[in-house]
């Protein structure tokens, strides 16, 4: 993990959760994925596109024709988020927080990914993630609201979410503009601000 160094310390985390279908290991934009395991999305659009990013590459050139080809050949359609099920997933993540005590700045649940800033916990960025994952399945499954349920024709449970993550690490300069972005990424994209009860500013003297 980077711990940054002792002028700049790492402070936080900016979490990224993909719904699955969202952001392919092949996007022409870039990924955080070494290879493809799939070989139809292989086939519609190359090799994996692992990048270390630290800022968003969502609104990077790109070729839109590649990334709908790689999009055709999922196995599932890609989940998409209704607000019901939106508010099913925050309930998970409060659940999450009750759990492990997560110190979280700042949320956004879009319908196709999710956003996150927490402060650093005692745990590693894959369980963190796993952790926020399960428990906002789980209450999906409970409440009804799977975006993709299993049928009778197939033992294959569509998935959730999509394989991998994206962590940036935050010192002080940067939290205040990490928390804004996701702030502000509803309502740039038409939807409503979004205020999350979970969801607590970072206490002054983090800044100090």
């Amino acid at each position: 993990m980077n711990s940054g160094n002792r002028k700049n310390p790492i402070i936080a985390w900016h979490l990224v959760l993909c719904m699955y279908g969202f952001w392919l290991p092949n996007d022409p934009r870039g990924s955080w994925s070494k290879y493809v395991a799939a070989d139809a999305i292989y086939a519609a659009a190359g090799p994996a596109t692992f990048a270390r990013h630290r800022r968003s590459v969502a609104a990077y050139p790109h070729d839109h024709a590649l990334r709908v080809a790689a999009k055709a050949a999922l196995k599932f359609p890609p989940v998409v988020l209704a607000g019901i099920q939106a508010r099913a997933v925050s309930r998970g993540f409060a659940q999450a927080r009750r759990e492990a005590g997560y110190d979280i700045y700042a949320c956004a649940i879009m319908p196709d990914h999710v956003h996150l800033v927490l402060g650093v916990p005692p745990r590693g960025v894959g369980v963190v993630l796993a952790h926020f994952k399960s428990q906002a399945t789980r209450r999906l499954n409970d409440e009804g609201l799977l975006p993709q349920p299993p049928t009778t024709h197939s033992k294959d449970r569509p998935p959730v979410w999509a394989e991998g993550k994206w962590c940036g690490f935050l010192n002080r300069s940067e939290l205040p503009g990490a928390i804004r972005y996701v702030e502000n990424n509803p309502v740039q994209a038409g939807l409503p601000r979004q205020f999350w009860s979970f969801v607590t500013p970072p206490p002054p003297d983090i800044f100090s």
